[in-house]
């Protein structure tokens, strides 16, 4: 079993103020994608009292493959593995996010104390301190605000995303925010990249925690 020690997870500077997240969306063209102007963006962070909130589209607006692409690591674009075709099929699951385009996420913390726990001891562990794990797209956006939140040895699963199966059943890929080594099909040149891919929901890793929140809102 892992290490059930009191909750310690190494502690990030605070989000960017949501008017400024609101510039960076616009800056990367995430407006764009999700079918939005740059002014109900900008009106939404205006008129949100988020405190320290992380300002996120919702996924059917901007689903990952086109945000993947839009992460930046010492110069290098971000991108998704490419034995993760369906990555837009890992929904959220045991969770609901809120009906609009533009929603808030409080609380995010990158659950560095779990790492080397499995997905599967990480969910009900969060469950207890009333937090909810991170869908994916969150995460993407977490990163694209705050690059920071991704540091070698210390990345995270997003395990809010899940991917059901034509039979009803689960997929056992888990997606996950890391950084590449440029080994495998990665390729050198994606050395040091953000990375989405995905691990198994029983596998430990200790460079992987489970990012999560205390809730959403409008």
């Amino acid at each position: 079993m892992p290490d059930t020690s009191p909750a310690t997870s190494t502690a990030l500077p605070a989000l960017p103020a949501l008017s400024a997240q609101a510039e960076r969306l616009i800056e990367l063209g995430v407006h764009e994608i999700a079918g939005l102007s740059a002014e109900e963006i900008r009106t939404f962070a205006a008129e949100t009292d988020g405190g320290d909130a992380l300002l996120v589209v919702h996924p059917d607006r901007a689903p990952a493959s086109a945000l993947a692409p839009l992460l930046h690591r010492d110069g290098k674009p971000g991108f998704v593995v490419v034995d993760m075709p369906d990555v837009d099929e890992f929904t959220p699951y045991g969770l609901d996010l809120p009906d609009a385009p533009l929603y808030l996420v409080t609380g995010v913390d990158r659950g560095d104390y779990m790492g080397n726990w499995s997905p599967d001891e990480a969910l009900p562990a969060l469950t207890e301190e009333e937090r909810t794990p991170l869908v994916l797209t969150e995460g993407i956006h977490w990163v694209l605000q705050q690059p920071e939140a991704l540091e070698r040895n210390r990345c995270f699963m997003t395990i809010g995303s899940r991917l059901r199966k034509a039979d009803g059943t689960l997929d056992a890929r888990t997606p996950a925010i890391w950084i590449s080594n440029g080994t495998g099909r990665d390729g050198v040149e994606r050395r040091n990249a953000p990375k989405v891919g995905w691990c198994w929901w029983n596998n430990r890793h200790t460079w992987l925690g489970f990012a999560s929140a205390t809730g959403r809102g409008k």
